[in-house]
């Protein structure tokens, strides 16, 4: 370790050996002067907070729809609900795993008309997701037509509001992050009160008037402000893994989302709120909750770690949501399922909100987008993985103990490798600035 890196100087050379960039990407990346305010720059937060909103807040109230695609799908497939989970799954992992192609051409100055074509896709197949009757039909339409939509939109956006913040970072992208669990907060609710009154096709085309109104307005207002960089090599950037921090930081994120995306307990926490006896008409509030303490939770902590640094604020939080997840399944009463939403949204708002902010710093800022691209791609392994492994961890044993075990340890191993990254990051194990 030659030198120590503070938060002021994250995007200078740190580490010789294993640095990403030569020295005239660094020069480039010293003269880069950033906003960091002002009306255009909050108004990039706004469009950016509506693409998580149409992108992950969809995905996250996927639990929302999982009865009423039972009830459709019974006759048809015997295993019904364990079939439906991998229509949710491959949803996640395709919005995370387009984002490496969507990285790539962000770079090179794409974004404006892909962004487009898939909100424009987004809407319409959500509308079409209401005339599915069979498993294959949700599968095709729900899952991987719209998970390429969503990973199309979701994919450049972290990078866009990079390019306009650099001090107030971790706030921004908080504030981003939270357009995700607002999104978990309306859609459920608006989903379960719906669909008794109007049925499911309906209510899937007013999902899609909600989308078509939330996509309008990121279009308007997302908007890349440097200069497309022309860069060699192929979609993934392979350079990046020569940084020890890059590689390990990457590996800590992948074994954290295998727990994580339990599916961050919001698929099981309210089967089992059914199984301990409290009503199913209040389950889909328990989604609710959890959704909007995580929003909160991105956006008090992205003030925070603007202040202490991020990975100050992640690893704590971060410890805080494999606890929870190890107590969960021990929630066997309405007020302590209801504390375990609001604790573990809190506390898993933190790690996802911030996820980007350590990988932004990691590398040159003409490169974001393949990076962050590169990062997410990986992710979507474990996304997709993480659900039907707790499925099948549940249905081999017979009860929510195991998966809680299995998800807490997941994210415990993924806090060991982070402390390391932070270590290698300010050459302390306590202090520092990162």
């Amino acid at each position: 370790m030659s030198e120590v890196q503070t938060m002021e100087g994250l995007d200078k050379d740190v580490h010789p050996a294993e640095d990403l960039m030569d020295t005239k990407e660094t020069l480039f990346a010293d003269e880069i002067s950033y906003p960091d305010g002002g009306l255009r720059a909050w108004l990039i937060v706004l469009g950016a907070f509506f693409s998580t909103f149409s992108t992950f807040g969809y995905v996250n109230s996927w639990g929302a729809s999982n009865l009423s695609l039972a009830i459709l799908l019974a006759s048809t497939l015997p295993s019904s609900s364990s079939a439906i989970s991998w229509i949710g799954s491959v949803q996640i992992a395709l919005t995370f795993g387009v984002a490496v192609w969507m990285g790539r051409l962000f770079d090179n100055g794409w974004f404006a008309l892909p962004a487009a074509c898939a909100s424009v896709a987004l809407v319409v197949l959500t509308v079409l997701t209401g005339q599915c009757t069979e498993f294959w039909q949700f599968l095709l339409c729900q899952g991987f037509a719209i998970g390429i939509a969503s990973g199309v939109i979701f994919g450049p956006t972290l990078a866009i509001v990079s390019h306009w913040f650099k001090r107030r970072r971790s706030t921004a992208l908080g504030i981003v992050a939270a357009g995700s669990s607002v999104g978990g907060l309306i859609i459920p609710i608006l989903v379960q009160r719906l669909i008794p009154q109007i049925g499911f096709p309906w209510t899937t085309r007013v999902l899609a008037l909600l989308l078509l109104f939330t996509t309008g307005i990121l279009n308007l207002c997302l908007k890349r402000r440097l200069p497309p960089v022309k860069t060699s090599g192929g979609i993934f950037n392979w350079k990046a893994f020569q940084s020890k921090p890059f590689t390990l930081y990457t590996l800590a994120v992948f074994v954290c989302f295998f727990g994580l995306y339990t599916r961050k307990l919001l698929t099981y926490i309210d089967v089992s709120a059914t199984n301990a006896g409290i009503a199913p008409s209040f389950d889909v509030y328990l989604l609710a909750i959890a959704n909007a303490s995580s929003g909160a939770g991105r956006i008090m902590t992205g003030l925070l770690a603007d202040r202490i640094g991020c990975m100050s604020v992640m690893i704590p939080g971060t410890l805080l949501a494999a606890i929870v997840t190890y107590a969960w399944p021990f929630a066997t009463s309405l007020r302590s399922l209801v504390a375990v939403s609001i604790i573990y949204g809190f506390s898993s708002g933190i790690f996802v909100g911030l996820q980007a902010v350590p990988l932004i710093h990691m590398g040159d800022m003409s490169d974001v987008g393949r990076r962050t691209g590169t990062l997410f791609s990986i992710l979507a392994i474990s996304a997709l993985a993480g659900p039907p492994i707790s499925g099948a961890i549940a249905s081999a044993t017979g009860d929510y103990k195991a998966v809680g075990y299995y998800a807490g340890s997941a994210m415990m191993v993924a806090i060991g490798i982070l402390i390391y990254v932070r270590y290698l990051m300010t050459g302390k194990w306590f202090g520092g600035k990162f």
